[in-house]
């Protein structure tokens, strides 16, 4: 049988003050010297990179704009032509019973603005 002549006390631990570590905090802020760079330079790559994407979309939507003007555009140049065709209006004036014009009232657009038969700043003929 064994006895034992220690007394167990309880420890109290309250009054001990850890000492900092200073080479622990050097190697801390080594670490953060050598990682911020690194972690700027990620950054930007990613940040160029996301840019980068959204001018493509963007000149994407930009053509495809641009495309359906121009579409628009043609369609309109069409019906254009088609509505101040000649023979297409003067089937439309004989459906509204409309005489041609006498060739006296005509005016041209880009020339004087002189009809036939008519003086120019008051000369006689």
């Amino acid at each position: 049988m064994r006895t034992s002549y220690v007394v167990r006390r309880p420890v109290d631990n309250r009054y001990l003050v850890r000492e900092r570590d200073r080479r622990r905090l050097r190697e801390l802020g080594w670490v953060l010297l050598a990682a911020v760079p690194v972690a700027l330079v990620l950054i930007g790559y990613v940040w160029v990179n996301l840019e980068l994407l959204r001018c493509g979309y963007r000149i994407h939507d930009l053509e495809s704009r641009l495309q359906a003007r121009s579409r628009e555009l043609n369609i309109l140049e069409l019906e254009e032509a088609y509505l101040t065709s000649a023979a297409r209006l003067s089937v439309r004036g004989a459906e509204l019973e409309l005489a041609p014009p006498d060739a006296g009232r005509l005016l041209y657009a880009g020339g004087p603005s002189v009809t036939r038969g008519t003086p120019v700043n008051g000369e006689t003929q």
